[in-house]
């Protein structure tokens, strides 16, 4: 029972296709995984940072804001990074542009 050696290279060509196709169906999970956090968390993550930085940057005199803190107040002064809110009647706080968490219609702050 001699095996030719031309079958027998035909079966380890087979084998190694096919041992190919098992390494590919191993990592497919973990790229399928991947795809599924990029558009689960990471994409809505950057889509708000976008947001965010387009608020700060249409951000005005006169615009009633909330910071990070949590105080309410109606800005006063503006300049590149350091913003003048008024947060009662004379009293005026300097923050940060970055400080800002959201952006007020107007006559919420009385």
């Amino acid at each position: 029972m001699f095996i030719s050696s031309a079958f027998a290279q035909t079966a380890g060509a087979a084998g190694g296709a096919e041992s190919m196709f098992g390494q590919f169906g191993q990592m497919l999970p973990l790229v399928l995984m991947f795809v599924v956090l990029y558009f689960v968390m990471i994409r809505p993550q950057m889509k708000r940072q976008k947001e965010h930085k387009a608020m700060i940057e249409a951000i005005g005199k006169g615009d009633e804001v909330v910071t990070s803190g949590g105080l309410l107040g109606k800005i006063t002064k503006v300049n590149e990074t350091i913003l003048s809110l008024e947060v009662a009647s004379g009293v005026e706080l300097q923050v940060q542009r970055s400080a800002i968490v959201q952006v007020l219609p107007k006559g919420t702050v009385k």
